[in-house]
């Protein structure tokens, strides 16, 4: 049995912030989809949105994820998105432990808006464009995970203790 930890949730949601922690406590493989898209690209996301548009980008996430998904005793921080592409949401649940980082868009934006890096969010209301993507996506978080947490303005370490006590109740690691 697989004893990965996958978050998932939208931008902002802190899953890479969470997943570094939670790797370091656990002694376990932190993974970020995006930074490894970016490593092996040489560019950052942006770039890619802007070369090849989201099906390019989704297409590289797609791959990223499925050998990512291939590995054990890894947490893996996935893009936004990634929920997006059902063979994505399929190879996530057979993985691992997939866990919701849930959050509202007011809470998310006050958290990216200075983030110019963030490509879905270059529009004229950010605020209502995460909403939007907020509205689309949360059926596929709640489809994928295994476990909901609600983040809100805790501290990481808090978010973390949480989710290590779900782990331990639900993985009993």
């Amino acid at each position: 049995m697989k004893k990965n930890i996958i978050l998932v949730g939208l931008m902002g949601a802190g899953k890479s912030t969470i997943g570094r922690n939670l790797a370091k406590q656990l002694t376990m493989t932190f993974y970020d989809s995006d930074r490894i898209i970016e490593e092996r690209t040489g560019v950052d996301i942006s770039t890619i949105f802007e070369i090849e548009g989201e099906q390019g980008f989704r297409d590289r996430e797609e791959e990223v994820i499925a050998e990512l998904c291939q590995m054990n005793d890894i947490v893996l921080a996935t893009g936004g998105g990634c929920v997006l592409r059902e063979q994505t949401r399929k190879n996530m649940q057979k993985a691992g432990h997939v866990i919701y980082l849930r959050t509202n868009a007011e809470l998310l934006y006050s958290r990216i808006r200075y983030d110019k890096s963030r490509p879905l969010m270059q529009t004229k209301s950010p605020i209502n464009t995460l909403r939007k993507l907020l509205n689309d996506r949360e059926p596929y978080y709640l489809e994928v995970a295994d476990s909901v947490i609600m983040t809100g303005n805790q501290k990481i370490n808090t978010i973390v203790k949480k989710v290590k006590n779900i782990l331990k109740e639900k993985l009993d690691i």
